[in-house]
């Protein structure tokens, strides 16, 4: 094997290790983060308008990057919490991740609590988006306003504790919209992926020929000259 392939392999090798290690890195992150924050899931994207205020169809954060409510495309970090901890106090009350009580299995859902209450020993929690219809955040709202009347048609009954999985700590606008653009879009991913090899084919074809052209240099004969 000569000395230019050698270095185009170890060029390869260093790449890939590389890669791993960011995967590995990333990886270890959001392991360490879920372990801190006492959550399995810590980071999700929100992916509908029903919290943005105002509601319409330019809810991407841009115009209120700093309003305590959330957007399309915002990526949200999640706390594991005890319910009883769960701040009801409208309109300055807590955001929740929770399952869907009608249909735990769909996507999770984040909306705002609006007001708690106990029942046969089980705490419940009516919840709405902060920009669903009618009323906005953080206007008042009645009882007809929650979402347990609006949305799930379960006799206003709320999401049971048992089904929180937590509250939002943080948010982080736009990035989210990366994801969403991979989930929604079958050839996002592809192109990613072409992305990525294209970047490494144009990271080494420079060192390669930068190789070569130094062996060819180092090869050329050495004029003889007369004294």
């Amino acid at each position: 094997m000569s000395n230019t392939q050698k270095i185009t392999r170890n060029d390869y090798i260093k790449m890939v290790g590389l890669i791993v290690a960011v995967i590995l890195i990333v990886a270890g992150f959001f392991v360490g983060l879920g372990f801190v924050l006492n959550i399995d899931v810590p980071v999700r994207v929100v992916e509908s308008g029903s919290m943005c205020v105002p509601y319409n169809d330019l809810c991407d954060g841009g115009s209120h990057v700093f309003e305590h409510t959330l957007h399309v495309g915002d990526i949200i970090i999640i706390q594991g919490v005890d319910p009883k901890d769960i701040n009801a106090n409208y309109p300055n009350s807590d955001i929740i991740v929770y399952q869907n009580p009608i249909n735990p299995s769909d996507t999770p859902i984040v909306h705002r609590v609006v007001t708690s209450y106990e029942e046969n020993g089980i705490l419940y929690f009516q919840t709405k988006g902060d920009g669903n219809p009618t009323v906005k955040w953080p206007n008042p709202i009645t009882e007809q306003d929650y979402d347990s009347n609006i949305l799930w048609h379960n006799g206003g009954q709320g999401v049971p504790e048992d089904q929180v999985i937590g509250r939002v700590v943080m948010r982080i606008p736009w990035f989210g919209h990366i994801t969403l653009f991979l989930r929604y879009n079958p050839w996002g991913l592809p192109l990613i992926i072409a992305l990525i090899l294209a970047v490494m084919v144009l990271e080494f074809l420079p060192i390669r020929k930068k190789k070569t052209k130094e062996i060819e240099i180092r090869a050329e004969p050495v004029n003889n000259f007369d004294i």
